[in-house]
């Protein structure tokens, strides 16, 4: 069968062998399964958010923090049933949700895992993605996924094809945001705060890009009610990732200036949600990808 379940449509028989524009074969792999204590507040609460990394990417941007989990060697293989385990041991351990992190390129596994145990699962399911998705691969987990994590990274064609290779990232995202909010609708939050259903957009403002920045909120806000779903603008880019052949631009750190642009008409537009603070930025913040986190 030829692989469609990106954007990218690359087309490649993964079932005999071949690895698709993600780097993957047929095999499910994952990087690691923790309880993670950085994501949003309403995300990771007390407990931690019970996050399932998945090896490989369909986007590969060129600032990626994951970078040391996008090659087929990285992680373990695992069955849909081991998956399935392996998200009712984080259920357990007391994760305030399963967070599925990248797993469009795995789609058929990872909705067939939950299937199985969606019924023991007291917690919501998150598909934390970077939003280059397409709509009847998202359509594979309704009913299934609570939450929506996406990414909204760009607008601009240009800056999308020179970072991601993508340039028709903003449609895409566009109709993939429109998807989820069908989905799940207006987020709602249980008594401690937890988010329980709806829509988390993440924007990353990069250095250079608050002028698209501003783009992406006033595109997410003709998308989308605002008031129903919740911004997470973010500020914690750093170049720490970035290879030494990107874009000058990427070799520097955000300005304040930049990320107050960019917060300030996300106000104006009626956004609510999180923004975060100046010392958010750094390293120290992605996960230890080397460590031993399940069998």
């Amino acid at each position: 069968m030829k692989c469609t379940l990106c954007p990218r449509e690359c087309g490649a028989d993964r079932a005999a062998g071949e690895r698709g524009y993600c780097g993957m074969g047929d095999d499910i792999r994952v990087a690691r399964v923790a309880l993670h204590p950085f994501e949003e507040p309403c995300i990771s609460g007390k407990h931690g958010s019970g996050t399932v990394f998945f090896v490989g990417c369909s986007l590969g941007c060129v600032f990626c923090q994951n970078r040391a989990i996008r090659t087929p060697e990285a992680g373990k293989s695992v069955s849909p049933e081991r998956l399935g385990e392996l998200f009712l041991s984080l259920q357990q351990q007391g994760a305030h949700n399963i967070n599925l992190v990248t797993a469009t390129h795995f789609a058929h596994g990872v909705s067939k895992a939950l299937q199985q145990v969606k019924k023991q699962l007291t917690v919501p399911v998150v598909y934390n993605c970077g939003g280059y998705e397409k709509v009847d691969t998202l359509r594979l987990f309704e009913g299934l996924v609570d939450i929506y994590l996406p990414d909204f990274k760009y607008i601009l064609s240009s800056m999308s094809a020179e970072y991601s290779a993508a340039p028709d990232y903003g449609e895409v995202a566009t109709a993939a945001l429109a998807e989820m909010y069908r989905q799940v609708g207006e987020a709602t939050f249980d008594s401690d705060g937890m988010m329980r259903r709806g829509v988390m957009v993440r924007h990353l403002v990069l250095p250079g890009g608050r002028r698209d920045s501003v783009a992406v909120l006033d595109r997410i806000a003709a998308t989308v009610p605002v008031e129903q779903i919740r911004l997470s603008l973010m500020r914690q880019y750093t170049p720490d990732f970035c290879p030494p052949d990107a874009p000058q631009v990427l070799q520097r750190r955000l300005t304040s200036f930049e990320y107050d642009t960019v917060a300030a008409h996300a106000r104006t537009l009626g956004f609510t949600g999180y923004f975060q603070a100046k010392e958010s930025v750094g390293a120290d913040y992605t996960p230890d990808f080397t460590a031993e986190t399940f069998s």
